[in-house]
């Protein structure tokens, strides 16, 4: 008989001795196999989407990680406004030289708990949004400048919420959906985004020009009254036909308008490094980028959060090792008469002190290979709630290296937690044992 044989056969024996400690190994490798990878995949995926293509987030001074995560993130809530205004110095004022690219974007509605997106055509265009990524239209199209009430969805947030094109809905006030916040005239959706990976599949955008149309959008100006559409877009079709209703709508004045952030895209690298400091130095607004604050968010509180989580998780598996090596020496006194027969039969010390060692392997290795795909599955069943709070997909995640190392661990600490019963087996005594056998 072969030693594995002869080792699995005493796992079996022990029954559900074996059985807890193979569990209690597989939950151990299911938490580090977790912890690796929801933060592998979730700082990649922050740390890609930063910006989404623009190198510099602009808006009023304040909280600079609360500027990125709510702009970029859909996350948290919004800062103060800048002056609609201020946008003229980035498309054709002090700025314009520095400046490829600039989206303004006004926050501050939702639909059913999505973000609504207040913007311009001009984010949707084709051209890169991102290093090899570029906006795609599922179904639809992109919604017009003049079509004020006409706006787009995100992969998820049409899914969830059951939006195809020519439906309309109604953003409620505030970033929150508690039922507190009034709602505001029907915009309908004409297009459907592809799905991107990043937090703008869960947001709905809508033109800026309506937005602005809404209640309680305009900024209050002394001796001005605020302006009020006469008609709300309503489509019965799909078409690129005009909409006359939206022609006769008034555009809000720019003095009664306000923006919440500016996504800028540089005109070079140098010009990346002096804009910032030329719009902090400002009054207005300041100047943030996303990378480097989402970076710093890792650096300062995720990642030592992470390898926390990660001590206590191979903690939890080194207990399991021990408890392997309990189990096993536990064992050991049933087992003497059975290792002083193998001895007389023939069979070296050395041959009793591998089975033993196999023995631990075996359980260690069998234990974590269940917590591998235990792991995985938590990661699965996790990923829809990361989505929906996030923005970000898990999905099914790439074999990460870290992942590689558990193998070799596994076996080194099989290794040494059966050291001790091995080498008990090891110096059994044959006539002693097999004289006090009964």
């Amino acid at each position: 008989m072969s030693l594995f044989k002869i080792a699995w056969r005493s796992i079996q024996q022990r029954g559900l001795a074996s059985a807890l400690t193979g569990l209690s190994m597989a939950l151990g490798v299911a938490l580090v196999v977790a912890v690796l990878v929801i933060h592998n995949v979730v700082a990649d995926s922050f740390q890609r989407s930063a910006g989404l293509g623009y190198d510099l987030i602009v808006g009023a001074k304040g909280g600079k990680l609360q500027l990125v995560l709510n702009t970029v993130y859909h996350l948290s809530s919004p800062v103060e406004n800048i002056p609609y205004t201020y946008l003229k110095d980035f498309t054709e004022g002090q700025y314009k030289e520095y400046v490829s690219k600039a989206i303004p974007y006004c926050l501050g509605d939702n639909y059913e708990g999505y973000r609504v997106v207040a913007t311009v055509p001009n984010l949707f265009e084709d051209e890169k949004n991102a290093p090899g990524q570029r906006y795609g239209f599922a179904q639809g199209r992109n919604f017009k400048g003049d079509a004020y009430f006409e706006g787009v969805a995100g992969a998820l947030a049409a899914r969830r919420l059951r939006l195809k094109v020519g439906d309309s809905f109604r953003p409620s006030h505030g970033v929150l959906d508690d039922g507190q916040g009034h709602k505001h005239d029907a915009f309908t959706i004409v297009g459907i985004l592809e799905p991107t990976g990043t937090p703008n599949d869960r947001a709905l955008f809508i033109n800026m020009e309506g937005f602005y149309l809404l209640d309680n959008h305009a900024k209050p100006v002394p001796g001005a009254t605020e302006a009020k559409p006469t008609a709300v877009a309503k489509h019965d079709d799909h078409d690129d036909h005009d909409h006359d209703h939206d022609h006769e709508l008034k555009p809000l004045p720019e003095g009664q308008r306000e923006l919440t952030a500016i996504l800028v895209r540089t005109s070079s690298p140098t010009a990346g490094m002096f804009l910032p400091n030329k719009i902090n130095e400002g009054q207005v607004a300041q100047a943030v980028s996303p990378i480097r604050e989402i970076r710093g968010l890792f650096d300062a509180i995720v990642e030592p959060i992470q390898w926390l989580l990660l001590g206590l998780t191979v903690l939890i598996v080194a207990v399991s090792g021990i408890g392997i090596l309990v189990s096993i020496y536990n064992s050991m006194s049933e087992r003497r008469r059975e290792i002083a027969v193998m001895r007389a039969l023939g069979a070296r010390r050395t041959t009793v002190m591998a089975i033993v060692l196999l023995e631990s392997v075996l359980l260690s290795l069998g234990g974590g290979a269940a917590g591998w795909l235990l792991g995985r599955g938590l990661i699965a069943a996790l990923s829809p709630v990361i989505v929906a709070q996030t923005g970000v997909s898990i999905g099914f995640a790439p074999l990460m290296p870290a992942e590689l190392l558990l193998i070799p661990g596994l076996v080194i600490l099989a290794a040494l937690v059966g050291y001790l019963p091995a080498m008990s087996a090891y110096r059994t005594d044959v006539a002693r044992s097999l004289a006090s056998a009964p």
